[in-house]
């Protein structure tokens, strides 16, 4: 999963990707427009994969990764002016979501480009370049498709090409009232359709609204699908995640208990980011390793085998499987065999969330 993290200049984007990665990237310095972007692949740990390495004892673990990525380079204005470079839209279309910086904190230090602090209207501006780029992207496929039906290019799938075009037509009136494509209920085949287009407002969204450390957190009425919004003190967090790189736990649950943080700004955005893209784990353990696996809620076993490897996916037999808390319980897969906790599973089944899996093939 790759997750960009978006916003205007000054909106403090660089110091929640320094929280989330626990990194220490020089902030407070606007790239005037210019494209630009900072990566970090984060584990997400997960108590279970410890727990599952305690038990077998592996060479190796491996925990389940998303990677964020810092994106300069959006401007407010850029639609009405030629609209997002070349590049920087290349890039945006290539991420699976969004993480929105919003800025609500004040500071002198850093004076906002508008003169003012205003969450909802920078919410609001960033939302409408988004708009501004995928209505220029439906506008282009609306017209080449009536253009091609009205010459009969389409004379070997006309069906299909009328299909697409009322798909392409109710997404440009959809823009063309400011609202984002995230609020169409698509279908599974619609979606598929859209994946090349790299569609910006079909992108789930995590909106983080950047608060101050003495501030208290905001609530602003954005009730989209697909959408979640959260307050982070980013400047703290910052720190914090800093401590925590560092090893200092003392200063760490000090600083912690003082400002009445009870998660770090890592392990929270990454478990919104799951809930937002849908997302669950579950494992593969033995002697040589444990490794958490990542796939959408509602995969089936063989699509679980092809995250693992292709050829398991393509060679699929059977499942063994076990629910984590039935093998945590028992203690060891030889009490779980003997106890008829471990099942077989075939091509149908759905994984649950925690599913310890071992793929039976044959190619």
């Amino acid at each position: 999963m790759k997750l960009g993290i978006v916003g205007l200049p000054s909106s403090g984007k660089t110091t929640i990707f320094n929280a989330l990665t626990k990194g220490d990237a020089p902030t407070g310095q606007s790239m005037g427009g210019r494209f630009d972007v900072l990566t970090a692949v984060v584990d997400v740990l997960d108590e279970r994969v410890d727990i599952l390495t305690g038990m077998f004892n592996p060479k190796k673990t491996t925990y389940a990764r998303i990677t964020y990525t810092d994106v300069a380079g959006l401007q407010k204005g850029a639609g009405e002016s030629g609209g997002l470079s070349g590049e920087l839209l290349n890039h945006l279309s290539g991420l699976d979501g969004f993480v929105h910086v919003v800025r609500v904190f004040e500071s002198d230090l850093v004076p906002h480009a508008d003169g003012s602090v205003d969450a909802l209207r920078d919410l609001e501006a960033v939302d409408m370049e988004f708009m501004l780029s995928d209505l220029a992207s439906v506008e282009k496929r609306l017209q080449k498709l009536q253009d091609g039906l009205k010459r009969g290019a389409f004379k070997d799938n006309k069906a299909e090409a009328q299909q697409e075009l009322a798909l392409f037509e109710l997404m440009n009136e959809t823009l063309s009232q400011e609202r984002p494509l995230r609020t169409l209920n698509l279908t599974d085949e619609q979606e598929k359709l859209l994946r090349g287009y790299g569609l910006l407002t079909l992108k789930p969204t995590l909106v983080v609204f950047n608060i101050g450390d003495a501030q208290d957190e905001i609530e602003i009425d954005y009730d989209y699908p697909d959408t979640l919004v959260t307050n982070l003190r980013g400047k703290l967090e910052m720190e914090l995640a800093q401590l925590s790189a560092e090893g200092d736990t003392d200063s760490l649950e000090m600083f912690m208990d003082e400002y009445s943080v009870t998660e770090l700004s890592l392990d929270k955005v990454i478990r919104l980011s799951y809930d937002l893209m849908g997302l669950q784990s579950f494992f593969t353990v033995g002697e040589d390793e444990v490794r958490a696996w990542t796939v959408k809620r509602g995969a089936d076993a063989v699509v679980a085998a092809g995250t693992i490897h292709s050829d398991l996916a393509k060679g699929f037999i059977r499942a063994e499987t076990i629910a984590y808390h039935d093998l945590i319980e028992l203690g060891s897969m030889a009490k779980a065999r003997a106890a008829g906790k471990l099942r077989q599973e075939g091509k149908t089944y759905i994984m649950q969330d925690g599913d310890i899996i071992n793929i039976k093939f044959n190619i």
